[in-house]
């Protein structure tokens, strides 16, 4: 791809996005994504795959709201779906366990789900793994807060108040600990490579290592501000869900997180596409907190990304 026609792009607003995976990058355009991961053997590969957002055959789902919903459920199951995938190629899975070798559990899940079995544990998993986040970050903080009510006097407004300071207090230390981890912070590093590329293309410039180090690791539409967003907004929106019944409480939090996923999806859009003050001090968070979320990549890693970038780019050159 030319330089100008790069500088043509840039001049409009950026739909591709990404995620960094295992030893790796994946950018996701309107109709499939590229993923390239750095195998063992040192070179890169890179696989593609379309893309069938529910939206294109339910139009009711791109509607305001429906649409991050639909978006999150989404980017959930196609993320863990990579994240298998990527360690695969990157050499970190074992190989298939022989017939005879496999014990009697999986000879049934073998024997009863054959082909469908890897779809079954990914929807598992990402049942699982919403389960876990709502318990961990929507009703850890309900338990939490219900020990402060006596002294707010039974205010539900201070309480509400309370509960959302703890819960962005549970997620921002749960981001601290898992980063502490070296594998976590390897995925850091292809974070702030997928950043610094995605920066790279959007300013213009030629898609070089060169050009992409010198790009900020922070971008305001990444995914980790979206989550801080979810945290905000939760804490504005429970503010005014006046009950000090635990059990409503708890209810109240499970049967409003599509709702918040929603607005928090149509705030990290508007940030995206505005450079004005107004959208910067929104942005502002979550910006603070991909600070622990990404890392400076080193040149191998933004090879990478910019492999899968210009994989995106080469199906989607408008």
């Amino acid at each position: 791809m030319k330089e100008h026609d790069t500088k043509e792009k840039a001049a409009r607003p950026n739909t591709i996005g990404g995620q960094a995976v295992i030893e790796g990058v994946m950018m996701r355009g309107k109709s499939m994504y590229a993923m390239a991961v750095r195998g063992p053997d040192n070179n890169i590969e890179v696989v593609e795959e379309d893309l069938h957002p529910a939206g294109e055959k339910y139009p009711i789902l791109k509607l305001p709201i429906l649409r991050g919903v639909v978006s999150f459920v989404e980017s959930l199951t196609m993320g863990m779906k990579i994240i298998t995938r990527s360690a695969e190629m990157a050499g970190l899975e074992d190989e298939e366990t022989p017939a005879e070798q496999k014990g009697r559990f999986e000879r049934f899940l073998d024997e009863k789900l054959g082909d469908k079995q890897n779809d079954v544990i990914m929807t598992i998993s990402v049942v699982l793994a919403i389960v876990l986040a709502v318990g961990l970050f929507m009703l850890l903080p309900v338990c939490i807060g219900s020990f402060f009510s006596g002294f707010l006097n039974d205010s539900s407004f201070l309480l509400g108040a309370v509960e959302g300071i703890i819960r962005i207090c549970i997620f921002i230390l749960y981001i601290v600990l898992i980063s502490r981890s070296k594998d976590i912070r390897r995925v850091f590093q292809y974070h702030g490579a997928e950043h610094k590329t995605i920066s790279c293309f959007e300013s213009g410039q030629e898609l070089t290592v060169d050009n992409a180090r010198g790009k900020s690791r922070l971008h305001k539409r990444c995914g980790t501000s979206f989550l801080i967003f979810v945290m905000l907004i939760s804490l504005i929106v429970f503010i005014f869900v006046r009950t000090n019944d635990i059990w409503m409480r708890f209810a109240s939090r499970i049967i409003l997180v599509p709702l918040i996923a929603g607005i928090s999806y149509e705030v990290i859009r508007l940030a995206g596409r505005s450079d004005s003050k107004l959208v910067s001090i929104i942005s502002y968070p979550g910006l603070c907190l991909q600070k622990l979320t990404t890392a400076e990549p080193d040149d191998d890693q933004l090879e990478v990304a910019i492999a899968a970038m210009k994989g995106v780019l080469a199906r989607e050159p408008q």
